[in-house]
């Protein structure tokens, strides 16, 4: 394992970082831009009011999307017990962000500054995790090759039914699954599925309307109510942030 780095710095639309993992933990913010950190309990999307925590140990990947301004907090191993045990995204309150940004953008001024500093970054963590953004990723073979053609195409309108007939599962099957394997139903993870995406396609300066029609929404309205709903905030205003 490798201790991750600290810092700050601009990475290219797209940029990714291949799977690896940190002996100590790690908090990723995109001050700009977006970002997407993957494990093997599925992936948690970071707009720029979240930011994503990995603990030690974690094998993981990165994916960073519109120009991102990226911040990298490393937090010793010996305090991550204070912090949740398992990858995570937290949302980013005006004190969070001035903390990284502060902790990331100037050298050291005093001795014990940074140390200082880190400790606020773990005090604002101990919140309850936000888990509206993680999508989960199943085991079941049936289940991966249903979720394996809603990757490939977010906007695919087939049915449960439909799907389950390509995948060779009822559709009662898959729906029990769904429940089972990824603790909500099956409208729930494409829905999220489809705000990742729409998270990426409004980053990169696409409009509302067009974002809606490229995720799989029959009109604007449905899309601005689902995403206020998962985000916390409309797109207009999301966009707008950015």
């Amino acid at each position: 394992m490798t201790s991750p780095p600290q810092g700050a710095g601009w990475l290219p639309h797209g940029y990714h970082l291949d799977t690896h993992r940190h002996a100590d933990g790690q908090l990723v913010y995109a001050a700009a831009g977006a970002l997407a950190t993957t494990t093997e309990r599925g992936t948690w999307v970071a707009p720029a009011n979240r930011a994503t925590w990995t603990p030690p140990g974690f094998d993981h990947s990165h994916r960073f999307y519109g120009r991102t301004d990226v911040r990298l907090i490393t937090v010793p191993a010996d305090r991550c017990g204070e912090l949740a045990a398992h990858p995570s995204v937290f949302t980013v309150r005006p004190l969070l962000r001035e903390a990284i940004l502060a902790l990331t953008d100037r050298p050291e001024s005093r001795p014990g500054a940074h140390e200082r500093l880190r400790a606020v970054v773990i005090d604002e963590l101990t919140e309850t995790p936000e888990q509206s953004l993680h999508l989960p990723e199943p085991h079941d073979d049936r289940l991966r090759a249903v979720t394996a053609l809603l990757h490939a195409d977010p906007a695919r309108g087939s049915t449960l039914a439909e799907l389950g007939r390509a995948a060779g599962a009822s559709e009662r099957t898959l729906s029990r699954l769904f429940h089972a394997e990824l603790g909500m139903s099956f409208h729930r993870w494409r829905t999220i599925l489809r705000i990742h995406h729409a998270l990426i396609h409004l980053t990169d300066g696409r409009s509302v309307t067009s974002t809606a029609t490229a995720c799989g929404w029959s009109n604007p309205s449905s899309f601005i109510d689902a995403f206020t709903e998962v985000v916390g905030q409309t797109p207009g205003r999301y966009q707008a942030d950015l």
